[in-house]
């Protein structure tokens, strides 16, 4: 009988330019860089740790409207229109946006380490695929470990936002190569060039529109992508990494369609919670799930 995935809780704890300070009554209190924000967070069903007035004492507070990830930034303090933070070697251009969120995700930091291991111990260069790859850092962490990167999303906002940190990061001349387009079409169109990957990294949001109105639903369009992927890869492939932030989304359920997805290849695969310590109380709080395929 075939082994279960392990679980684990995988927490990027090499950051410094970013703190989950406290959480708590459906709130998340952060410092990115030199600016401290307070957002949404549901899965926050415990009691603040720090006292109101260290809540109170934020740059600028994210207010939902009804619309998913809708709102605004009720600004407390002067925010500068972008910042610089820093991840390891990597430096990148954060910002506020109007869907809630500031250019990075910090929990998958962890995965950028991996990968980079990974690219790293290959003694080649990979070829790589970002599919939903937003600002670029997954992008980013491959090609400086010394992969040759294909970076795709559906924003030409966010490839722009990403390539501005290629160069920010002193990456200008690293193979990465840029692509406004629907995920599942740009997958579709490599499977019949023949184009394959030795790792391929999927965040993908829980609901959004291609370039064109192409919609993307997680549960319904996933596991379709994940068939097209295995097509795409080499016959000697390092990694697949899926990471899922759809509340209903199990860590389980995810793992077993990344086993399906490779289960021809020789390697394991790991899953579990994406999770972020504060710095308050110690507590953990969960961001996402994952699976994490890696050649044995």
């Amino acid at each position: 009988m075939k082994p279960s995935p392990t679980f684990t809780l995988l927490e990027a704890s090499n950051w410094h330019d970013y703190e989950l300070l406290d959480s708590g009554d459906g709130q998340k209190l952060e410092r990115f860089g030199k600016y401290v924000f307070s957002r949404p967070e549901s899965q926050a069903m415990w009691s603040r740790a720090l006292s109101a007035s260290e809540w109170n004492n934020v740059h600028a507070v994210f207010q939902p409207s009804g619309e998913e990830s809708g709102g605004h930034w009720d600004f407390k303090k002067k925010v500068d229109e972008k910042w610089m933070m820093n991840y390891g070697d990597l430096k990148f251009w954060a910002m506020t946006t109007p869907g809630r969120h500031l250019g990075v995700f910090p929990e998958v930091a962890s995965h950028w380490d991996f990968m980079a291991d990974s690219v790293r111990k290959a003694g080649r260069q990979p070829n790589v695929l970002n599919l939903f790859g937003y600002t670029g850092l997954a992008s980013l962490a491959a090609a400086a470990a010394g992969a040759s990167v294909t970076h795709v999303d559906a924003s030409k906002k966010s490839v722009s936002w990403a390539r501005e940190n290629q160069e920010l990061s002193g990456l200008k001349e690293k193979p990465i190569r840029w692509v406004v387009e629907d995920a599942i079409k740009y997958v579709q169109r490599e499977e019949k060039r023949g184009v394959k990957y030795d790792g391929i990294i999927l965040d993908p949001p829980k609901f959004g529109r291609g370039p064109k109105g192409e919609v993307w639903e997680v549960y319904k369009s996933l596991p379709n992508l994940l068939d097209m992927c295995r097509a795409c890869l080499s016959s000697n492939p390092l990694f697949v990494i899926v990471t899922v932030y759809a509340v209903r989304a199990s860590a389980i359920h995810v793992a077993q369609a990344v086993d399906e997805m490779m289960k021809k290849y020789n390697g394991e695969t790991d899953s579990g919670e994406l999770v972020t310590r504060e710095k308050s109380a110690n507590r953990l709080l969960s961001q996402a799930v994952y699976a994490r395929w890696s050649a044995k």
